[in-house]
């Protein structure tokens, strides 16, 4: 039996007298790929700030890699192994790639920053930098600025720098979401690469990203799991074909 990295017990969250989380027992197992499905409403991005500590529980457990973590801080959890990634609202777009990469690496492990130069001198960032960028296929582009960089690159770099604690569990919350068609081919494959050894928990509208990285998908419905199941076995089932899917078609998703 896989071991559960991320785990959840009767988890729920009521703002009031709403209940937008209802008793959600949920596991992501080691190097999985989990997906959260579920039409608007459906209280994606609540479990996510629930999970990720931005929200507290109203009732539940929390578990990350067998420690309790309900009551901790989101920089405790972080500590722990759990990373999140948002929109992009952290990346230093006046500085190059290879700079924000270098920068990334350095702040994980030290709480203020030093010059760029003195970071430049460090052979272990710069060998880990390249490798993270030549996973993005991005390397060549390592002294661009980076807002000089496409919506689709900026994305990959945000998660990239959200992989620098070198963390068990990470967040990610639309990861393509604002991207076109032609950016967001192949992003599947990037993101695979990038989170090898890593357990990933993710959310998204794009239904060809989901199908095509997820290893498990769970689908959310009214604050409850309707459904969990492989690929296949998701889009196979008749309900949720019926509420999120539409006649049985992965395309056909619309809004989640």
């Amino acid at each position: 039996m896989q071991t559960a990295v991320l785990r959840t017990e009767n988890l729920s969250k009521s703002f009031g007298g709403l209940d937008v989380l209802s008793g959600i027992t949920f596991s992501a197992g080691e190097n999985e790929n989990v997906a959260i499905i579920g039409p608007n409403g459906a209280g994606k991005t609540t479990f996510f700030n629930v999970l990720g500590g931005q929200l507290p529980a109203t009732s539940g457990r929390i578990f990350l890699v067998g420690q309790e973590v309900t009551k901790l801080p989101p920089d405790r959890r972080l500590h722990l192994g759990l990373a999140r990634s948002y929109q992009i609202n952290n990346l230093f777009f006046t500085l190059s790639l290879l700079d924000n990469m270098l920068l990334a690496l350095y702040g994980a492990e030290h709480s203020h920053l030093h010059l760029l130069r003195s970071l430049y001198g460090r052979r272990d960032y710069a060998e880990e930098a390249r490798r993270m960028l030549e996973l993005m296929e991005l390397w060549d582009k390592r002294f661009e600025i980076v807002a000089a960089l496409s919506y689709g690159d900026q994305r990959l770099v945000e998660i990239a720098l959200s992989l620098a604690t070198k963390p068990k569990v990470v967040l990610l919350d639309e990861p393509t979401a604002g991207l076109p068609t032609s950016e967001a081919l192949g992003f599947a494959a990037k993101i695979r690469r990038l989170t090898t050894d890593i357990t990933l928990v993710f959310c998204a509208h794009d239904m060809d990203l989901v199908f095509n990285l997820a290893d498990r998908i769970a689908v959310l419905y009214f604050g409850e799991i309707l459904c969990e199941g492989t690929p296949g076995e998701i889009s196979c089932n008749a309900k949720v074909q019926e509420i999120y899917l539409g006649q049985g078609s992965k395309g056909a998703a619309g809004n989640a």
